[in-house]
């Protein structure tokens, strides 16, 4: 499947938050990039505030524009509000939940580890990144040694990160359950949802 390959620093001071995660560099040069960056005062239209919006959240998840248009049509089939179930569906594809449990430190080496064959779904192999997991479903290492070896140490390193509420972890067995769906509150978007359904609705 087709992702995202290019510079991530430049993405970031494009729309200035760490989408990929922390980094020093943005904080350093905190304006867009290239040689116009510091200086640019361009205004945006409402058309281009909602293609902000979406591709902060594209590339924070890291799919590609056919993957997150498929994510909102989804969304919009759905009960409820639609920029609420658009996170939701995100938040609770594999890669991500694996991610968020530590046994991976980027949502880039989550979607590596899922798609080698690494991860199990209530004790099945899946290695499909955006498989869709459902309340009550677990997820585990898979017993090998490379593979065990690789989220022990990774969950070492992301010690510091907190399992959100809506997952239990089981560090020892390298295992995780989906408890619930996480609320609007619990996700904490990187991005406006709502101007990305506007975005998507004209």
């Amino acid at each position: 499947m087709a992702r995202y390959t290019g510079p991530r620093v430049r993405i970031s001071r494009r729309f200035g938050v760490p989408i990929f995660g922390p980094s020093k560099y943005l904080e350093r040069r905190n304006y867009g990039p290239g040689m116009h960056g510091p200086k640019s005062r361009r205004k945006h239209t409402d058309y281009g505030l909602g293609l902000i919006e979406k591709q902060k959240l594209r590339y924070y998840y890291g799919l590609m524009e056919r993957q997150f248009r498929g994510v909102y049509e989804r969304a919009l089939r759905r009960r409820g509000v639609t920029g609420e179930q658009m996170l939701q569906i995100l938040e609770t594809r594999l890669d991500n939940v694996v991610y968020h449990l530590g046994f991976a430190n980027t949502r880039a080496a989550a979607r590596q580890l899922v798609a080698h064959g690494h991860v199990k779904v209530n004790g099945r192999k899946v290695n499909i990144p955006s498989f869709a997991l459902k309340v009550n479903e677990s997820v585990e290492i898979k017993n090998s040694n490379a593979a065990r070896q690789l989220a022990t140490k990774n969950l070492e390193s992301a010690a510091s990160r907190v399992v959100p509420d809506w997952l239990s972890l089981d560090k020892e067995a390298l295992k995780g359950v989906v408890m619930r769906i996480p609320t609007r509150d619990e996700i904490q978007p990187i991005a406006n949802e709502q101007a990305v359904v506007e975005f998507y609705s004209r």
